[in-house]
């Protein structure tokens, strides 16, 4: 039987492979020397693979390691493994302050949007936790209480995009999950998730207790209200930063620690990291297709993960009713 550790250094090793394929894939696909002379040479005046497909494989590996771990933590808390960032307002509350900022200040630097999808996936997470506030914790209830405040700001967004129409099309193209025009400036923008993944990697023992149940994590000292808000505000941040840098990516933090529980068992200490590479993976993927199906033009990164998720997360709801 093949070990866990080792399977984690098989997604790791399958990562670097699909990242030196984005590299090479593109309108103008490049061999396999071309990309390392151009990546040893680090000539800042090249602008195929230093400045524009390494910058934007860097955000996917990023961004979808943070979706990625971000569900599994959510999952891990809620103890239900159809949750998600998705269905708990977390990604429609940044989307909505996206929305509310690009049309309100058009002229906002991108610095900025980071700052506002993690005010906005902040208020939907308030929103869920108000709610939730004087009842005994129940994940079933938390879950759906989520999906109720998830298509209400997903509604409220639709309303300003269609009532805006002179914005609608920066509002869409900041909505619809994209890595096109992202260059090292953005890479800047993802850098907080080198401090945020190994916090939410230090939550692994606590989240294998609180799968134990309630009673028997509090008997083995967890504090369960502290771990869970801990576990909850890093998923938020994770997730609304990853929106504010490239907007809502669907199914990644549903489907990647489905895939990382399968491959690795159900052992935070592995499901977790499983969880990011394979998120990161799938990102990376969605991007490298969107950009030579149909090129020159491009499929958003977005749209690709919706397409494969939505079949995968029919099958996981068939399979959990069974």
């Amino acid at each position: 039987m093949i070990r866990p550790r080792f399977r984690l250094w098989l997604l790791l090793g399958l990562l670097l492979l699909a990242t030196f394929v984005s590299l090479s894939a593109g309108t103008l696909w490049l061999t396999p020397d071309t990309v390392l002379d151009r990546l040893l040479a680090h000539d800042a005046l090249d602008f195929e693979v230093w400045n524009h497909r390494l910058p934007r494989s860097l955000i996917a590996i990023l961004a979808g390691a943070a979706f990625g771990l971000a569900g599994a933590i959510v999952q891990g808390v809620i103890r239900n493994p159809l949750a998600s960032p998705e269905i708990l307002g977390v990604t429609q509350g940044a989307g909505l302050a996206l929305t509310v900022a690009i049309i309100s200040w058009p002229h906002l630097p991108i610095a900025w949007l980071p700052l506002v999808a993690c005010l906005g996936g902040a208020g939907g997470a308030l929103l869920l936790a108000l709610y939730n506030t004087g009842v005994s914790f129940s994940g079933v209830r938390f879950a759906l209480s989520g999906v109720a405040i998830a298509v209400t700001l997903s509604s409220v967004t639709e309303f300003l995009i269609l009532s805006h129409p002179l914005d609608i099309n920066t509002a869409l193209l900041a909505l619809t999950g994209s890595l096109w025009s992202r260059n090292w400036h953005h890479v800047a923008l993802v850098l907080p998730f080198l401090v945020l993944i190994p916090v939410g990697l230090c939550l692994a023992k606590p989240l294998n207790l609180i799968a134990l149940g309630d009673e028997a994590a509090h008997s083995l000292g967890t504090a369960l209200n502290h771990t869970r808000w801990l576990a909850m505000a890093c998923a938020v941040l994770l997730t609304s930063l990853g929106v504010g840098v490239i907007g809502p990516i669907g199914f990644i933090g549903l489907v990647a620690p489905h895939m990382a529980r399968r491959l690795v068992g159900g052992h935070h200490q592995y499901l977790l990291p499983a969880s990011m590479l394979i998120g990161a993976l799938l990102l990376v993927l969605a991007d490298t297709l969107g950009r030579t199906l149909i090129a020159p033009s491009e499929i958003p990164a977005g749209v690709l993960t919706a397409v494969i998720g939505a079949p995968y997360f029919l099958w996981l709801l068939a399979r959990f009713k069974g």
